[in-house]
């Protein structure tokens, strides 16, 4: 019998999941068929029920349900706890467990151009204080990362993030003065933000004056597949990487923990790279 996967979110119909997770169930030859559902905001525990009683055996979720579907779940894994964020549930017979593989896909993707070893003994800066903000330092401070600030507008968002994850770490919040006269103290600097996406391509979240070479600059956003913030990190003898790394490894996270298979992530970017409208080799 062919097993059902999909995501939910609202909008959907931009999602590229399907053809990502089709992909892979057709190159592992395994029975599996992977849709995308809109459900509206109101619509959350209807779906929920919806995925027991029809035994959907997984599910991604997206915006605006990442929050809404935790109190609906019957477990939610450590760190999508601390997060208060779920998009990936798993089906065990009946029990719905949410994960959050948002932060680590981030990490995963990251550890093409750092270690985890070093990533623990780097200075971290996150621009940005919203949800990917959220997941991404948590994840890294679960997994040991200890120095990692925060540079936002708003202090109170920067410090709630701060004191609510359960991980030892040592975090300050920074106002962007602060955080961009002393850029060349950090490793790795990740926008979390939208600053730069399309068609606001033109705009940069920071000033990168005083980065030093070799720093490791991540932007979320793939979207142009190079932001103006990569674009001046290359110029200034960083290391850069973009969005799509973080996608790839969100999904593949989710594909493994309910198959049990960690898939083929450099098909899985050649596939999105030219869903994108970009180059494949």
């Amino acid at each position: 019998m062919e097993k059902v996967y999909g995501v939910i979110g609202s909008p959907i119909s931009h999602s590229m999941s399907p053809m990502m997770h089709n992909d892979l169930f057709e190159h592992y030859k395994l029975k599996a068929r992977y849709h995308a559902f809109h459900v509206p905001q109101e619509g959350v525990n209807a779906a929920i029920e919806g995925i027991k009683a029809l035994g959907i055996a997984g599910i991604n979720v997206t915006i605006p349900h990442k929050i809404d579907v935790i109190e609906y779940l019957d477990e939610v894994e450590e760190v999508a706890a601390n997060i208060g964020a779920v998009n990936t549930i798993v089906n065990e017979n009946g029990k719905l467990i949410g994960y959050n593989t948002d932060g680590n896909g981030f990490i995963r993707s990251l550890n093409q151009v750092i270690s985890n070893e070093e990533l623990c003994s780097a200075k971290v800066l996150i621009i940005g204080a919203g949800g990917a903000a959220r997941g991404i330092f948590i994840s890294l401070a679960a997994m040991g990362v200890k120095n990692i600030d925060i540079v936002n507008r708003t202090m109170e968002r920067a410090h709630s993030i701060i004191d609510d994850c359960k991980f030892p770490v040592d975090s300050h919040g920074l106002g962007f003065a602060e955080a961009e006269a002393d850029l060349g103290k950090y490793q790795v600097i990740v926008n979390t933000t939208s600053v730069g996406m399309h068609p606001n391509v033109d705009e940069m979240p920071l000033s990168l004056e005083n980065i030093t070479p070799k720093t490791i600059v991540s932007d979320i956003i793939y979207n142009p597949f190079e932001t103006k913030l990569l674009q001046e990190a290359t110029r200034r003898g960083a290391i850069t990487q973009n969005g799509i790394g973080m996608f790839v490894y969100q999904g593949a996270l989710a594909f493994e923990k309910w198959t049990g298979i960690f898939p083929d992530t450099d098909r899985m970017e050649r596939l999105v790279t030219r869903l994108l409208g970009g180059k494949t080799c």
